[in-house]
């Protein structure tokens, strides 16, 4: 058994290889893999081949508080029909402007625009609806921005939607059950520190 200062595997690479195997009974479905940049694209490809899936670019923009942009009441996710998740309690009580918040989203859609350009010119977000889903991100830490992932892509109406990481703290997973249909990760260390990678940067 892996301490918490084990690094379970030696890349991005091995960990989608492994992410793969777990996966493979859902091959038969022709899946779609949506990675989250940037970490979660080299585990996502792996997860791909090995299923012989499509795959496409998740781009989650979070949504700040006016001068405490650090604190996200909510996401805007880029896809075919992009969705923005808000935290409607949050809005009322700061009593945040409709206003306020077309701005912001105006502003985190022209930095989607901007990624999808330099990492995917040319090409079109795959639509998601009635597709089996398969979300993948290299790791999870508060698990914040896989929520509102999830979320988005839910609204989409999958056929099935499923959460792939290779590691991640047992209270974030527990926290994200609800917004999927089935989990795998790999392994939750206890105590889970994201100074000490499992495959690299935990950065959500």
């Amino acid at each position: 058994m892996p301490t918490d200062h084990a690094i379970l595997f030696r890349n991005r690479q091995e960990a989608g290889q492994a992410l793969g195997t777990a996966l493979l009974s859902l091959a038969s479905v022709h899946p779609l893999v949506l990675a989250l940049p940037r970490g979660g694209v080299p585990v996502a490809f792996e997860v791909a081949r090995m299923l012989g899936a499509e795959m496409d670019l998740l781009f989650v923009r979070k949504i700040g508080s006016p001068g405490q942009e650090e604190y996200g009441f909510g996401a805007i996710v880029d896809g075919a029909d992009p969705q923005i998740v808000l935290d409607d309690a949050h809005v009322r009580d700061a009593g945040i402007s409709a206003e306020t918040i077309g701005t912001i989203v105006d502003r985190q859609r022209a930095e989607i625009d901007r990624q999808r350009r330099l990492y995917a010119p040319d090409r079109q977000p795959v639509p998601v609806t009635g597709r089996v889903v398969i979300v993948v991100d290299d790791g999870i830490a508060t698990g914040g921005t896989m929520r509102a992932a999830l979320r988005a892509v839910r609204k989409n109406h999958p056929a099935r939607l499923v959460l792939a990481v290779p590691a991640a703290p047992a209270d974030s997973i527990a926290t994200l059950r609800t917004e999927c249909d089935r989990i795998v990760c790999l392994s939750q260390p206890q105590p889970f520190l994201p100074s000490v990678p499992v495959t690299g940067t935990f950065r959500r």
